[in-house]
C-alpha cells in the first residue's frame, strides 16, 4: 500500500435522485448487471483508496439492501434533495477526525471513469493542502482531490449542485489539473437518452 492510498480516503457520491430519469436513483442504476454504486466503488477500490465513504440520499435503505458495498462507511445525507452540495458536506463532515489527509471526490453516475484516471488523480496528493482534479482536454472535472484543509472552506460554499466548484474557482491558482481525457469518458447519466452508456 502506498502512502497516498493511506492518506486519501475515497469519497463517493450517491444521493441522487435522479429527477430527470423519472425518478430512478442514481445509485441503483444497473450497470454490468450490479446497481451503479457498486461499480462506482469498485473504481475507486481497483485506483487504491482502501477507505471509501459512499454518502446515500435517495432509496438510501434500499440501496444498502441490494448494493454489496463490503467495508464502505455509509452515510446517509437526508437533505440530498437540496443537491449535491449537501452531499458533499455530509462526506466531508464524516472523514473529519479521521486520519484522511485529503478526499478524492467522485460521482456515482459517471462510469466512463475508470480506475486509471483515479489513479493519475490520487497520485497528485502530496500533503493537506493538496488540490487536484482529472481535465478532460482542459476542462476541469470529477474525480477531485481535496487537502483536508481545504474541507472547511469547501462546505462553507457547497451549495445547491454547486459542490466545491466555488471554492476551486477561488483558489485556481493552488488547483494541480490532472489531465484525463485520454483514459477516461466525463459524461454523466442525468436523462433518460444517456442510459444508453449503462451495459
Amino acid at each position: 500500500m502506498t502512502e497516498n492510498e493511506q492518506q486519501v480516503a475515497g469519497l463517493l457520491l450517491a444521493a441522487g435522485g435522479g429527477r430527470r430519469l423519472g425518478g430512478r436513483p442514481k445509485a441503483l442504476l444497473e450497470h454490468r448487471g450490479r446497481p451503479l454504486v457498486e461499480h462506482a466503488v469498485g473504481v475507486l477500490r481497483a485506483a487504491g483508496c482502501t477507505r471509501v465513504h459512499v454518502v446515500l440520499g435517495a432509496a438510501a435503505a434500499t440501496v444498502r439492501e441490494r448494493a454489496e458495498l463490503g467495508e464502505c462507511v455509509t452515510v446517509e445525507n437526508p437533505a440530498w434533495a437540496e443537491g449535491m452540495g449537501s452531499s458533499l458536506r455530509a462526506g466531508l463532515a464524516s472523514l473529519a477526525g479521521t486520519t484522511a489527509g485529503a478526499a478524492l471526490v467522485s460521482l456515482v453516475d459517471q462510469p466512463g471513469i475508470g480506475a486509471e484516471a483515479v489513479r493519475r488523480v490520487l497520485a497528485a496528493y502530496e500533503d493537506e493542502t493538496s488540490l487536484a482534479s482529472a481535465a478532460y482536454d482542459g476542462v476541469r472535472g470529477h474525480p477531485v482531490l481535496l487537502g483536508s484543509v481545504h474541507w472547511a472552506g469547501i462546505a462553507a460554499t457547497a451549495t445547491g449542485d454547486q459542490g466545491a466548484r466555488v471554492y476551486l474557482r477561488e483558489h485556481r491558482e493552488a488547483l494541480t489539473l490532472v489531465e484525463c481525457g485520454d483514459v477516461a469518458q466525463a459524461y454523466d447519466i442525468d436523462t433518460l437518452d444517456d442510459l444508453r452508456y449503462l451495459e
